[in-house]
């Protein structure tokens, strides 16, 4: 990682986004080990060790005063991305835990939408007509998922799925602000640093889910898992998406991420024993066909559009 220096080359850059998705696609199966830890639980160790794996990387990178100074100054942009990042965090594990990891992954897939439609109406970019036939494909292959099993569906998977929405949802304001954060200038040309709002994100992550999780009941066997999975499936991984973020245009950032739905709908399959339902598979197909065509024609422009 070279967050603090010189960009990634852009073959590295690819591969820096392939090791993200494959870190970020073990949360499903690694959920799946636990013996006690359930629902808030969950989240709160997954973002306390967030957090702290944030903590060191951050002061490695940063410095313990730059990172200080950068938390007082943030302003309100950095406060709601932490926000954001928190609420990502939190329906992401409670929503894994009351429904399959493949409900989970494909809901969280229509990220780049959301953020599309969020991008347009807040700052005015045009979207194009690939763009809102993807939506419409995409919002069809989501009906086709969950219409012919909402009637007969257990409550606590409709519950789990309504959670994940909010996965997405934050992660299109999330990045509507940074790039607008992106855009403000400060002084000598320098742009905010936004990576302290994962570390805030995190803190807030856990402070609201203990109460909720409260008393823990998680084994040291939950709490081994899960510090994994706040280090190596979260922190590390997220600092590593922010630094090939820097070399890689949006629409290969938006490509390559969607690995992680393949990657964690195969896993849970293979090693979890949570074989999707036809459905899934076929809405899931659909939703993720539209999001690669309307990136891969995006790629194809010329690059004076």
């Amino acid at each position: 990682m070279t967050p603090a220096g010189g960009a990634l080359t852009h073959r590295r850059a690819v591969a820096v986004m392939v090791v993200v998705t494959l870190l970020w696609s073990t949360a499903g199966v690694v959920t799946r080990q636990l013996e006690a830890a359930r629902s808030f639980e969950v989240t709160f160790w997954r973002s306390l060790f967030n957090a702290i794996g944030l903590l060191a990387i951050l002061l490695a990178l940063r410095g313990p005063a730059a990172l200080v100074t950068r938390v007082r100054q943030g302003g309100w942009p950095l406060w709601l991305s932490a926000v954001c990042w928190s609420v990502m965090f939190t329906a992401f594990m409670v929503a894994i835990t009351l429904t399959t990891v493949a409900n989970v992954l494909v809901v969280m897939a229509t990220a780049p939408l959301f953020t599309a439609l969020l991008s347009r109406f807040l700052l005015g970019h045009r979207l194009p007509a690939r763009t809102w036939t993807a939506i419409l494909v995409a919002g069809a292959g989501i009906a086709w998922m969950y219409g012919a099993e909402i009637s007969g569906a257990e409550p606590r998977h409709l519950l789990g799925t309504a959670i994940a929405l909010g996965v997405p949802t934050a992660a299109a304001i999330n990045w509507t602000l940074i790039q607008h954060a992106s855009r403000r200038a400060r002084p000598g040309g320098a742009t905010d640093d936004m990576l302290p709002a994962l570390l805030l994100g995190a803190l807030l992550s856990a402070a609201v889910t203990l109460p909720l999780a409260w008393p823990l009941q998680a084994s040291a066997g939950d709490v081994a898992w899960l510090a994994g999975l706040g280090v190596f499936q979260l922190a590390v991984p997220c600092v590593m998406a922010v630094t090939a973020a820097r070399t890689l245009a949006a629409p290969e950032v938006a490509l390559l991420a969607l690995l992680e739905v393949l990657f964690g709908v195969a896993s849970a399959w293979l090693w979890a024993g949570e074989q999707p339902a036809p459905s899934v598979l076929a809405g899931g197909a659909l939703v993720l066909g539209a999001l690669a065509t309307n990136e891969l024609l995006a790629l194809r422009r010329p690059a004076t559009a």
